[in-house]
């Protein structure tokens, strides 16, 4: 199948070839025909496989096929959990529209207001945002809704965990004249998700794709034991060290990790840029300009950066604290071998990390490869995550207690 088959604009056809895009993936072919018939979308694919292009593509055509007849604000409306996933639709929104006369803004928290308002007050047909700054503008009557015609939830869960549920439907129940509605995420499990998608969809296609080999990401998972901070702290720094290291992207749980740690890298002679949540946006881009340009081939960042970066040859993804749930360590790692490249997810494990890296192995249905380093061997056994007794083992383990206490006596 070809982008021809979905009968697209030939702007839009000529903008693909352009930069690459001849055949469409399965997130694509799957969900272009039914979002071409403005249908409500409910989709589930793993990350790296054309999310971005599923819903662009049928908005930029909608906005071909149904010319604006006056001034006014967005008619399309994109929101996303973080900054750098905004820019990168921006971005490529910008690319797919590079011979449609259209206009393409974007708003997001840790810029100036000044030019956001000023972007605002002229004409506007496609609006990347993310939900908090946005509503902002809301309240302040600097932006209406009114006008969307097409509103795309991109990232749909993580928006639930960075509590965005109330801003997003507050953002919604603006837009009551809207004609579509799409929610797309590499994971839509949970009464939470399926909640907000009835709320905000009418009678939605559900779709959740199994791509090929071709563009699932071949991704080496494994894991290294380590005893404590210093151990761990050695691990990381020999396995930064090897050739194959060439880009690599070092998750931690905290910013102050994040600070200490590009102190301690950067004295072992391992530099390396960071990202963490309470930067300016200049710093933020500026940090992740510096890696993609191969300045530094080391970023460290928090969960902020898990499901906002999208760049290509991510050699290794390495977990340096152990994410809190198991759908976060799906996003993290997602930030390798995309695009069906391949890649390499490492995660340093201490004894407290075991009960997650459990849930972990349950959620993916695959065991964790334990590895070794000659020379870092752990000290220490495996710690064994204890394990819930059943209400009949444990009046056994009564009985038998109570029998060995008779004896006795």
């Amino acid at each position: 199948m070809q982008f021809e088959n979905f009968d697209l604009d030939t702007d839009l056809l000529d903008s693909l070839k352009a930069m690459g895009h001849l055949t469409p993936t399965t997130i694509q072919q799957e969900v272009l025909p039914m979002a071409l018939e403005q249908r409500d979308i409910l989709a589930r694919a793993p990350t790296g496989t054309g999310k971005t292009a599923s819903f662009l593509l049928p908005a930029l055509q909608h906005l071909i096929d149904f010319p604006r007849r006056r001034q006014g604000q967005a008619r399309v409306l994109i929101l996303t959990p973080t900054r750098e996933l905004a820019s990168q639709i921006h971005r490529y929104a910008c690319h797919l529209a590079t011979d449609l006369d259209l206009k393409i803004g974007i708003i997001t928290g840790g810029l100036p207001y000044g030019p956001q308002e000023e972007l605002l007050a002229n004409n506007l047909d496609i609006l990347v945002a993310t939900p908090g700054r946005l509503l902002e503008y809301l309240d302040k009557r600097r932006f209406t809704a009114e006008e969307v015609e097409i509103l795309v939830i991109d990232e749909a869960d993580r928006m639930l965990d960075m509590g965005f549920s109330s801003t997003v439907k507050s953002i919604a129940m603006e837009a009551q004249g809207r004609k579509q509605t799409m929610l797309f995420s590499a994971t839509l499990e949970g009464f939470g998700v399926n909640t907000f998608a009835r709320e905000l969809l009418n009678d939605p296609v559900s779709i959740t794709t199994i791509p090929p080999r071709s563009e699932k990401a071949k991704i080496h998972q494994w894991v290294h034991l380590a005893d404590n901070k210093e151990h761990k702290f050695a691990l990381l720094c020999h396995l930064l060290r090897q050739e194959d290291a060439t880009s690599v992207i070092v998750f931690c749980k905290t910013r102050d990790i994040v600070q200490s740690l590009e102190g301690m890298l950067t004295h072992e002679g391992i530099p390396c840029a960071f990202m963490r949540g309470d930067m300016e946006q200049k710093r933020r881009f500026q940090a992740l300009s510096r890696f993609t340009k191969g300045e530094v081939n080391v970023l460290l960042a928090t969960d902020v950066a898990a499901r906002g970066i999208d760049i290509d040859n991510v050699s290794h993804v390495i977990n340096f604290d152990m994410p809190r749930t198991a759908d976060a360590y799906v996003h993290r790692i997602g930030r390798t071998g995309r695009a069906g490249n391949k890649g390499t997810a490492i995660s340093l494990v201490e004894a407290h990390d075991m009960r997650v890296l459990s849930k972990i192995e349950r959620y993916i249905e695959m065991a964790l490869k334990r590895r070794f380093i000659e020379g870092l061997r752990p000290k220490h056994k495996e710690a064994k995550v204890p394990t819930k007794k059943k209400p009949k083992e444990k009046a056994k383990l009564a009985a038998k207690k109570k029998l060995k206490k008779a004896k006795k006596q």
